[in-house]
């Protein structure tokens, strides 16, 4: 998630905040509701994000261990073959 998206989602999570405190200020339910519906889903787009950011770097780092793995077995027997000489 870029730098972007961050602060719009906050920013709707804030807005949603004030809604719900005026709502809730001026006795008005259907702002309240309104502006706890914006809270909450701006929450859950963060919690979305940084979850398919997380799942990605756990997939990166398996290539990269995978990957060293390789490197390193084929980097032995290329050792392995010089000192046969």
């Amino acid at each position: 998630m870029g730098l972007g998206d961050k602060i719009s989602q906050k920013a709707e999570e804030l807005t949603g905040k004030a809604k719900a405190g005026a709502g809730d200020a001026t006795d008005n339910a259907d702002l309240e509701a309104e502006g706890r519906a914006e809270e909450a889903e701006a929450e859950a787009e963060a919690e979305a994000e940084a979850e398919a950011g997380q799942t990605g770097d756990s997939v990166a780092d398996a290539l990269r261990d995978a990957s060293t793995a390789i490197k390193g077995d084929t980097m032995k027997g290329d050792d392995e073959r010089h000192m046969r000489y």
